[in-house]
């Protein structure tokens, strides 16, 4: 497991943790992902959460269209504009 999935785990309550870390076992294993098949919405979450630690790793992450640092920038670019916009019209 990745260190930032480790960690998303390790702040789940205790009985959360278990099961999650026991479900995402089960869908690393083909004998496992067939049982998990069997249950969609237990599937779903197996996958999404595996899927999550794709965007942990920055140079694929980026393809895939999340790059922190853009978006970082993008919110800072749109706080400035509010907080200008504001001045503005406190100005009348």
């Amino acid at each position: 497991m990745t260190f930032a999935l480790d960690d998303f785990l390790r702040a789940a309550p205790r009985l959360q943790r278990i099961a999650l870390r026991a479900l995402l076992a089960l869908a690393r294993r083909p004998r496992g992902a067939a049982l998990l098949a069997r249950l969609p919405a237990a599937d779903q979450l197996a996958h999404a959460t595996l899927g999550l630690i794709r965007y942990d790793d920055h140079a694929t992450a980026v393809p895939l269209g999340w790059d922190a640092a853009a978006v970082v920038a993008r919110g800072r670019e749109l706080r400035a504009a509010a907080s200008a916009s504001r001045k503005v019209e406190g100005s009348w």
